[in-house]
């Protein structure tokens, strides 16, 4: 595929871009840890796996061309980024010295990861209209397909994980309460954000 590095190139600027994942990653760093969030990178990645597989069949032609279908997978999307990002608005403020003694699973945060991902219809797009031009239609397609899907899913956990790295490193700065409700705002205003936007977008 000589197109791959182009490719590599167009995915992993996706993926660095700011969207609700990366919220998710943020925020899970620095209540949790990056332990607590490798969970929820894991399932970012699962849910990215499973929709371009699913973009590869009836239910991304049909989410393509159903302006029913996109519209009801929106708002379901749409509500449960507010859903997120109000309950972490309303979350109280954390201290990053006094750790929860009960905090979230790694099958919890993979569940929350799994189920962003997978109810975000752009993301099937995303795969419908990019994917096709870095596949040479001489070639096997399921090898060329596998590969592009297992390159993106491996960017997420690498870009995810850097993220959560980076957070980290910002603790000392937000060790404070402030700091803390701080993060609690920013991000959920931020799930909020997305969610509006994604409710109001159009095809």
């Amino acid at each position: 595929m000589t197109l791959y590095p182009i490719f590599l190139l167009v995915a992993a600027a996706t993926v660095l871009s700011p969207g609700p994942g990366v919220v998710m990653t943020l925020t899970n760093s620095l209540r949790y840890g990056f332990r607590g969030t490798f969970g929820g990178i894991l399932g970012i990645s699962a849910g990215a796996l499973a929709v371009a597989t699913l973009s590869a069949t009836g239910l991304g032609v049909l989410l393509a061309t159903s302006a029913m279908a996109f519209t009801v997978l929106k708002y379901v999307g749409a509500a449960y980024l507010i859903y997120l990002g109000v309950r972490l608005w309303k979350a109280p403020a954390f201290r990053f010295e006094e750790r929860s003694p009960h905090p979230a699973g790694p099958g919890r945060r993979f569940l929350e990861g799994l189920s962003l991902q997978l109810t975000n219809p752009k993301a099937i797009f995303f795969f419908l209209s990019v994917f096709p031009q870095f596949i040479d239609r001489t070639r096997d397609f399921g090898g060329q397909f596998t590969l592009l899907v297992l390159t993106y899913s491996a960017l997420v956990i690498l870009i995810h994980c850097a993220y959560a790295l980076t957070a980290q490193r910002a603790k000392r700065w937000l060790t404070s309460e402030r700091g803390g409700r701080a993060v609690n705002r920013v991000g959920g205003a931020a799930f909020v954000f997305f969610g509006a936007a994604l409710a109001t977008s159009r095809r």
